[in-house]
């Protein structure tokens, strides 16, 4: 029990992180220029092919970690259904979001996060790509 509580928090842990550093990094790297479409908060399709990459990499190592810390299934399935309720409850609100008005020229990194606005389908489909590359990185754990 002890390690399926450590995998499921480790594993999480990992993707946060990860996704954090990746995303931080594409955003520096591209520019709200290429992150965003002009003149608004709307993410590029540019920025959602990066983002279903990451995300997906992200919980693939993520997986990996809830698998070894476990040493079995239950913490990444476990991981993976958390992923998909806590994808859902924050998409939910992000419908309602305000519109943020038009984006005059670069702006930050906290900036960004705060006021991008993402197509309502990808809101719901990150958390699935999420669960999914969180079983897939545990399936890889247990190949090896």
């Amino acid at each position: 029990m002890v390690r399926t509580i450590a995998g499921v928090v480790l594993g999480y842990v990992v993707f946060a992180l990860i996704l954090f550093a990746t995303f931080s990094t594409a955003y520096l790297t591209m520019g709200a220029g290429r992150a965003f479409l002009p003149g608004s908060y709307e993410v590029s399709p540019l920025w959602l092919g990066v983002s279903v990459f990451f995300g997906f990499a992200a919980a693939l190592v993520g997986g990996y970690v809830a698998a070894t810390v476990s040493r079995g299934t239950r913490a990444p399935l476990v991981l993976a259904c958390a992923l998909l309720v806590l994808g859902v409850i924050v998409a939910i609100p992000a419908l309602g979001k305000p519109d943020p008005g038009p984006r005059a020229g670069d702006v930050g990194n906290l900036a960004a996060m705060t006021n991008a606005r993402q197509p309502a389908w990808f809101l719901f489909l990150s958390p699935v790509i999420s669960a999914a590359g969180i079983l897939v990185g545990s399936r890889l754990r247990r190949r090896a």
